[in-house]
């Protein structure tokens, strides 16, 4: 404690920023996966800090979806620990259902986080035993010098699998094309690109509901399919087909598991290829373990493809003015392009750490060991198993937490407090 209070006293803590002790895990992210490990911790009697750079709660949510978007998978495998989704809710809730379910939760545990802290850098101080965290404001409005320190013993890293876009770099797309681009997390409707030749970059979930909800406004969407691809219906004889994985991996080997999913998806979508849509040599499931690219589910796109309201094209050359040159040659004109390519982690951008998380952004060591790092750092929702695998994190971290936490404050009732802190503290 003799070195905290000496590094609290510090000049560099007295000039430029204000210093703010945290008694508890400061948790960076109020997505999923930092709410469940805040009600985590609220059940397990430890206080905490929950940092936002954004104005609200599940940000990507509120802020970065389209109007059509669902839950893809039944949502007693989507509800974070400690509260079920509303038993009126449908089997796969809306969005704003979902945000609803959120808010209702931040509320039900009383977490309150503080938003617009936009997390600069994060290290370990060994000197002192603690985390050092530097943010600024994220508002444009704010005080100028308003940075603040954070302090703590254990840090959260809830910032997620999707923190960043991924904008590929592609020969003429900024340079020549004069038409709209945007990424498909500022995409929200079909309805502005109606007559419109859209093409859509990208075949996983986001790019295949893109171009459904594109068909579906009668614009004329293109959609480029550059690799392999697993298509899986979404339920398979009124049963999820996430389930049904889930179930037979109990009884039968992955190589088993994946092959009647394929024959299942044979029988019920029959044969993609003639469409141009190739499934790799691994299987759906055994592909989901190794690399943690999850199964395309359809929710309607298939049946637009084969009826040619989307138009499956190869890989891109370049861009011009008004056309886009694919790799077979074709010459296609274009309105817009919507860049579906996906997000990453922006976690090695900020937090000064080589232990835990490799240069990716995800943890080094696999499901379900990636929870726990070293010197009281954590990580919740990198386990590319959505929001079931956060919710296996949210509730490992605090556990662990709550019971050092309960040990220590058992022998702090033993012995006499000396003295007081002399930095702000937060619970």
């Amino acid at each position: 404690m003799e070195n905290m209070f000496r590094l609290m006293g510090s000049d560099d803590f007295s000039d430029r920023r204000r210093c703010i002790w945290v008694n508890g895990p400061v948790i960076i992210g109020a997505g999923p996966s930092g709410l469940a490990t805040a009600a985590c911790l609220r059940e397990e009697g430890v206080p905490f800090v929950v940092l936002e750079r954004a104005e609200c709660i599940a940000s990507l949510w509120q802020k970065r979806t389209y109007d059509r978007l669902k839950l893809h998978l039944p949502k007693k495998v989507c509800q974070l620990p400690k509260m079920p989704f509303p038993e009126d809710y449908p089997e796969y809730p809306t969005k704003r259902q979902f945000i609803d379910y959120l808010e209702s939760y931040a509320n039900r545990f009383e977490i309150s986080p503080q938003f617009n802290e936009c997390v600069q850098s994060a290290r370990y101080d060994e000197t002192s035993g603690l985390w050092r965290l530097k943010t600024t404001p994220s508002n444009s409005s704010a005080v100028v010098g308003s940075e603040m320190e954070y302090i703590c013993r254990w840090l959260v890293v809830a910032t997620g699998e999707n923190a960043e876009r991924v904008v590929p770099d592609i020969d003429g797309l900024t340079t020549e094309f004069d038409g709209e681009v945007i990424h498909s997390c500022e995409y929200k409707s079909g309805e502005k690109y109606r007559g419109k030749s859209v093409l859509v970059v990208g075949c996983g979930n986001s790019g295949m509901e893109v171009s459904l909800d594109l068909a579906n406004h009668n614009a004329n969407p293109s959609m480029v399919v550059r690799s392999s691809v697993h298509v899986l219906p979404r339920e398979i004889l009124g049963k999820s087909s996430f389930e049904i994985s889930m179930m037979l991996m109990k009884w039968l080997p992955l190589w088993l598991v994946d092959k009647i999913l394929l024959i299942l998806a044979w029988l019920i979508l029959g044969n993609l290829t003639k469409y141009g849509l190739k499934r790799p040599k691994m299987g759906p499931m055994e592909l989901k373990v190794v690399t943690g690219k999850t199964p395309v589910l359809d929710i309607g796109a298939m049946e637009k493809i084969k009826s040619g309201e989307v138009e499956i094209v190869p890989g891109i050359k370049r861009f011009s003015r008004s056309h886009v040159e694919l790799i077979d040659g074709q010459r296609l004109n274009l309105d817009a392009v919507v860049l579906a390519t996906g997000y990453r982690s922006n976690v090695p951008s900020w937090l000064q750490e080589n232990d835990l998380f490799s240069k990716n952004g995800f943890p080094k060591s696999p499901f379900p060991n990636a929870w726990k790092g070293k010197s009281g750092l954590y990580a919740a929702g990198f386990t590319r198993k959505g929001l079931a695998g956060a919710s296996a994190d949210a509730v490992n971290i605090a556990q662990d937490i709550g019971n050092v936490w309960r040990e220590e404050t058992k022998r702090q009732k033993m012995r006499t407090r000396v003295g007081h802190r002399r930095c702000i503290s937060v619970a």
